[in-house]
């Protein structure tokens, strides 16, 4: 029986990008290493391009044919393969969530860690209700009170990510103090319950929290956020960048440029001690 069609999730863009990554450094062209599986070369082509699905049987045969024996990379992309089109816990809210956000929900799912730069919000994983609900409300422009009620209920479920068991995701967010002046007129204790959720959060032995403080040299966070989410290999990593018109994902070897500029934007941030202790002064203020 064929392969079915299959919509072009992040789970199959990883596994196919990594697929063609192995035939190459194998030295096989499409046609040699599709005629090793009695197939013809755009077959191949499709399944590297998140195009069509690929059964985790015959993944294993290719990984075979291009000399791939170590078992962890064999499980981890079988796994990819079984998982392509599985339906996570956010398709209860499908009516609601945009496929892209749909698609990084599944990244968060999968990564052992994301490094993320917010120079204006809180990051999701580390937001609390009210703060979510605020935020979306003042960002959306079509969305009813019920429906920013239900997205901030996914926002807070993905954080079950930072407690999942065996694995917990690893969290490195980098803020920025000017998004920790925010006031919200209709609920002012938003923020210091906010600020006392992120010394709380950062408690936790996976996360990891800076603050990029008001007076910080320049570095190459100020040309926008991002969210990096990295996987075990041999899958690649995966860059998230939004802006008003939706996401944009970046994979492979164009994310390169992304790990490197986390790097200078941790290097100029507070370290993590100091920069729990201008939140925890922060917090102090907002009970005065």
């Amino acid at each position: 029986m064929p392969n079915s069609p299959a919509v072009p999730t992040v789970r199959r863009r990883r596994l196919g990008a990594t697929l063609k990554r192995l035939r190459k450094a194998a030295g096989l062209n499409l046609d040699e290493a599709a005629a090793t599986m009695g197939w013809i070369g755009p077959k191949l082509s499709k399944i590297e391009n998140a195009c069509q699905s690929i059964r985790p049987g015959d993944v294993t045969s290719l990984l075979k044919t291009y000399g791939v024996n170590d078992l962890e990379t064999c499980i981890a992309l079988e796994n990819l393969a079984k998982d392509a089109g599985k339906k996570g816990w956010w398709q209860t809210y499908s009516k609601i969530v945009s496929p892209s956000y749909a698609d990084y929900m599944s990244l968060e799912s999968d990564a052992d860690q994301i490094c993320e730069w917010s120079p204006l919000l809180v990051p999701g994983l580390l937001q609390t209700s009210a703060y979510a609900r605020e935020v979306i409300t003042g960002i959306t422009t079509s969305r009813t009170p019920e429906e920013v009620a239900a997205l901030a209920e996914v926002r807070l479920a993905r954080q079950s990510a930072l407690t999942r068991p065996g694995k917990p995701l690893e969290l490195w967010a980098i803020v920025h103090e000017a998004a920790l002046h925010k006031r919200f007129a209709m609920r002012p204790g938003t923020m210091r319950e906010q600020l006392q959720h992120l010394l709380d959060t950062s408690e936790m032995p996976n996360v990891t929290f800076q603050l990029m403080p008001l007076g910080s040299t320049a570095h190459p966070g100020v040309v926008g956020s991002f969210s990096m989410a990295t996987f075990p290999q041999p899958t690649p990593d995966v860059v998230l960048l939004e802006n008003v018109s939706g996401a944009t994902y970046v994979e492979g070897d164009d994310t390169i440029p992304f790990a490197k500029a986390f790097e200078r934007i941790r290097a100029a941030a507070l370290p993590v001690e100091d920069s729990l202790a201008r939140i925890a002064e922060m917090e102090e203020g907002h009970r005065k």
